[in-house]
C-alpha cells in the first residue's frame, strides 16, 4: 500500500486536512471525493498509479478531519461556490503557478468542472468520475424547496452510530455490495471515529444531509462548463444507477446532453461498476487517469 500523509491547511476560516501521496518531485494530480465521503477513498486508485504520480487529496469542509463551519449549526456553511473557493485556496496553496490536473468523483466531479469553467487559466485537464449534476429545477419548485430548509432547521438531521467498526464495513458494503470486506475495513477505518461511548460516529457534519434553500439551475452550470479550456475525461459505470436516479423519467441521452455545454468532452464506461468505480475497479480507473493526464 502506497502511505499517504496527513497536512493541516487554513483555508478560508476552517482547517482542511489533506492527505499526501508520492513523491514529492513527481508530478501532481489533485483528486476531490465525493459526499458522505473522505479523501482516503482515494487509496485505492492511488496504489494503482505506482510512483507515477503524486496525489493531493482533500477532505472537503465538514466531511473526515476537515473542520466543520461554525455556519452548519445554523443551516448553513455548505454551499456549492464554497467548495470552489477551498479548491482556490489550496491550489494556491500547493501550485501557486501553472495550471493542475484535477480528478474528482460525483460532488467532487462536479466542483472540478465548475471549477475548470470559473478558472480556465489554471486547469490544464479534467477527470469526472459519475458527476452528472443534478436534476434541471424550476422555478415552481422554489416555494416548497424553501419550505423543507426551513423545516429542517427546526429539525436538523442526525447521523446513524455504529455499534463497531466492522459494523461500519457492513454498512459500506451494504451501499455497494461490490466491495470487497478488506477495502471495506479500510475505508470505514477513515471513515469513522470512536465516540467516546464504544461505539462509532461518522467522520461528516449531519449538517450536509439538509436540502439546501436554493434551486439547481442548470443553465448556470452548462454557462461556467463552457468557458472550460482544459480536456474533461468522463467517467461512467456502465448502466449506472446514479445516472438513472438522478435523470429520473427523462431519457438518458437527452439527461445527458448537458455535457454538450464543453468545449472539449469524451466519455469511458466502466463494466462491473457502480457509482463508487474508484473503489470497484481501481486499476482501470488509474490507467484511465494515467493516459489522460500524463
Amino acid at each position: 500500500m502506497n502511505l499517504s500523509r496527513s497536512e493541516f491547511v487554513d483555508v478560508n476560516g476552517i482547517r482542511v486536512h489533506v492527505r499526501r501521496w508520492g513523491r514529492p518531485d513527481a508530478p501532481v494530480l489533485f483528486m476531490l471525493h465525493g459526499w458522505m465521503d473522505v479523501a482516503a477513498s482515494f487509496q485505492f486508485v492511488v496504489d494503482a498509479l505506482g510512483d507515477r504520480w503524486q496525489v493531493i487529496a482533500p477532505d472537503l469542509r465538514g466531511f473526515g478531519l476537515s473542520d466543520w463551519p461554525v455556519a452548519s449549526r445554523g443551516g448553513g456553511g455548505y454551499w456549492f461556490p464554497d467548495y470552489l473557493a477551498d479548491l482556490d485556496a489550496l491550489l494556491d496553496h500547493y501550485a501557486p503557478a501553472g495550471e493542475v490536473n484535477l480528478v474528482g468523483h460525483s460532488l467532487g466531479a462536479n466542483v472540478v468542472c465548475a471549477y475548470a469553467g470559473v478558472r480556465p487559466g489554471r486547469v490544464r485537464r479534467v477527470v469526472d468520475l459519475e458527476g452528472f449534476g443534478l436534476r434541471a429545477a424550476s422555478a415552481d419548485e422554489a416555494p416548497g424547496r424553501l419550505r423543507g430548509w426551513l423545516d429542517e432547521l427546526r429539525e436538523p438531521p442526525t447521523l446513524r452510530r455504529y455499534p463497531t467498526l466492522d459494523a461500519v464495513a457492513a454498512r459500506l458494503v451494504k451501499t455497494n455490495p461490490r466491495l470487497a470486506a478488506s477495502r471495506a475495513r479500510f475505508l470505514a477505518e477513515h471513515w469513522s471515529k470512536p465516540d467516546g461511548e464504544g461505539g462509532y460516529a461518522l467522520l461528516a457534519d449531519p449538517a450536509h444531509k439538509m436540502h439546501g434553500p436554493l434551486l439547481y439551475r442548470l443553465e448556470e452550470i452548462t454557462a461556467i462548463w463552457s468557458q472550460v479550456r482544459a480536456k474533461v475525461l468522463h467517467v461512467e459505470a456502465a448502466g449506472s444507477p446514479t445516472l438513472a436516479m438522478i435523470a429520473g423519467p427523462v431519457p438518458l441521452d437527452q439527461f445527458k446532453a448537458r455535457f454538450r455545454a464543453f468545449p472539449d468532452w469524451r466519455e469511458r464506461i466502466i463494466d462491473e461498476a457502480g457509482h463508487m468505480v474508484h473503489h470497484d475497479q481501481p486499476e482501470q480507473v488509474a490507467a484511465l487517469i494515467d493516459a489522460f493526464c500524463g
